[in-house]
C-alpha cells in the first residue's frame, strides 16, 4: 500500500545493480566540468547532442525506430505506437549550468533498463511502449522551462518559442534546425499514460528510509523576470544623493521575495542576475534578475508574487528608479493521476511513500493532457542542481525494478492506467 511510513522493498542483486552502473557510465562523462564536476549539458549543445546519439544508439540496439516531433523530443518505440495507448517513460538530458548528473538522464536510462526487463520477462506487452527524451526540460539556455512537452502539448505557441534566443543571440529554431512545428493532438492520441522516474530533489525519502517514493502532485511555481532602470554614471565622481542606481532597487527585491517567501511558507529565489554596464567602477544602468516562485497553493503563489511586485515599485519611486515585472512562465498546481498512483500502491512490493515535489518537471505538463505519475529515487544528500547531487547505485537499480514493475503492468493490462 501507499504510506508516509518506513518501507524497504526487495533489494536489487548484485547484476541488477550491475547493469545500472555499466550503462550509467556511458553517459557519466559527457559535459562534466573537470573544475567544478558539475554538469554544462545544454539543450541542443554538443554535450545535449551526443547524449541524444547516444540514446538513438540504444534504440537502434534494441530495434525501436526514433521519432523526432518537431519541437526536439525524441520518442523510441517498442511496438507499433499507431495501436496507440501507448504506455511512455523517459525524461530530459539538459542540465542547469554546473549541475548534477542525475536530474533528467536517471529516468532515461532506467526507462532503457526497465523496458529490457519487461521484455526478457514474457511474450511482447498488449501495449506499445515509448523512450522519450524531452528537450529544454530545465529552461537553462532558452528561459523556459519543460520548452519541448509545452511545445508539444500546445501550450507554448511556435511563433514564441522559435523566437526564444540564448545568452549568444542564438535562436531556439536556429538550434532546433527549423521552426518548432508546436502542438501534436496526433502523437499524444497515441499514449494512454507516461510515467517519469527521477532523482529526489529534497531528502524525504532519507528520513523515510525508503529508496523509492511516489509523486503525489507538484506545486504551483513559475518565473518572472525583474528589470531596473537607472542612469549609468561614474562610481567615483557621482555623489550618493544624485544617483538613480538599479542595483540598490534590486537587492532590496531579492530581501523583499525572501522575506514574503518566509512569511508565506513558500520559495522565492533570485538566483540569476545580468547587469549593464558590468563595470566595477560605473553606476550600472540596467540590473536584470530572474525570481523562481513556488508554492503549495495558487492563491500563496499569486498573493507572493504580487507582494514582491508592489513593495520593490514602492522602492523604485524612493530609489528614483524604473521597476516591471514579466511573468515568462507560470506553472499551476499539479495533481498526478489518481488511478497510477493507486496502482503504484498495488503493484509496487512492500509500498511506497507518497511525497508531494516543489520541483518542476515534464510530467508536470503532460498531467493536464494524458494520465501521468512519478517515481522518485533516494538522494542521500538531499542536494539538487549541483555537482552534490548523487544518488547510491543499489538505490538507482531498485527505481529500475519499480519502474519495471509498474511499466509492465501498465503493458500488458490494456485497462490498466486510465
Amino acid at each position: 500500500m501507499l504510506s508516509d511510513s518506513v518501507v524497504e522493498g526487495p533489494p536489487p542483486n548484485a547484476g541488477d545493480v550491475a547493469a545500472f552502473r555499466k550503462l550509467w557510465d556511458e553517459i557519466a562523462p559527457v559535459g562534466r566540468d573537470p573544475g567544478s564536476g558539475g554538469y554544462l549539458r545544454y539543450a541542443f549543445t554538443e554535450p545535449e547532442l551526443r547524449l541524444r546519439d547516444w540514446f538513438r544508439r540504444q534504440a537502434a540496439d534494441r530495434g525501436m525506430p526514433v521519432e523526432q516531433d518537431g519541437n526536439g523530443n525524441l520518442f523510441a518505440w517498442y511496438g507499433d505506437p499507431e495501436r496507440g495507448d501507448a504506455v511512455l517513460v523517459g525524461s530530459h538530458f539538459d542540465s542547469v549550468p554546473y549541475g548534477g548528473g542525475y536530474d533528467g538522464p536517471l529516468g532515461i536510462v532506467s526507462a532503457w533498463l526497465a523496458l529490457d526487463r519487461v521484455r526478457e520477462s514474457g511474450p511482447p506487452p498488449d501495449r506499445p511502449i515509448g523512450v522519450v527524451a524531452f528537450a529544454e526540460e530545465e529552461g537553462a539556455r532558452f528561459g523556459v522551462p519543460c520548452l519541448g512537452s509545452r511545445l508539444l502539448t500546445g501550450e507554448l505557441t511556435v511563433d514564441r518559442a522559435a523566437a526564444l534566443t540564448d545568452s549568444d543571440g542564438v535562436s531556439f529554431a536556429e538550434a532546433l534546425g527549423g521552426r518548432p512545428t508546436g502542438a501534436r493532438p496526433d502523437l499524444l492520441a497515441r499514449v494512454g499514460a507516461f510515467v517519469e522516474l527521477h532523482i529526489e530533489q529534497g531528502r524525504a525519502l532519507v528520513d523515510l528510509g525508503a529508496p523509492v517514493g511516489v509523486a503525489s502532485g507538484i506545486w504551483p511555481h513559475g518565473r518572472w523576470r525583474m528589470d531596473f532602470t537607472g542612469e549609468a554614471n561614474h562610481a567615483g565622481t557621482t555623489l550618493m544623493s544624485d544617483r538613480r542606481d538599479p542595483m540598490l532597487t534590486y537587492a532590496f527585491a531579492v530581501l523583499a521575495a525572501n522575506k514574503e517567501a518566509r512569511r508565506s511558507g513558500a520559495q522565492a529565489t533570485v538566483g540569476r542576475v545580468e547587469v549593464e554596464p558590468n563595470a566595477t567602477n560605473a553606476v550600472p544602468s540596467l540590473v536584470r534578475g530572474w525570481l523562481d516562485a513556488r508554492a503549495a497553493e495558487v492563491g500563496t503563489l499569486d498573493a507572493l508574487v504580487a507582494a514582491i511586485d508592489q513593495k520593490t515599485a514602492e522602492r523604485a519611486v524612493r530609489d528614483r528608479t524604473g521597476f516591471r515585472l514579466t511573468r515568462e512562465s507560470v506553472t499551476p498546481l499539479v495533481e498526478f493521476d489518481g488511478g497510477l498512483i493507486e496502482l503504484f500502491g498495488r503493484v509496487l512490493a512492500g509500498g511506497v511513500p507518497v511525497l508531494p515535489t516543489a520541483a518542476g518537471h515534464d510530467a508536470g505538463v503532460l498531467a493536464a493532457h494524458l494520465p501521468t505519475a512519478m517515481l522518485f529515487v533516494r538522494n542521500p544528500t538531499g542536494v539538487s542542481h549541483s555537482p552534490a547531487e548523487t544518488a547510491d547505485d543499489i538505490d538507482c537499480a531498485a527505481g529500475v525494478a519499480r519502474l519495471a514493475d509498474v511499466l509492465s503492468t501498465l503493458a500488458t493490462d490494456p485497462g490498466e492506467g486510465r
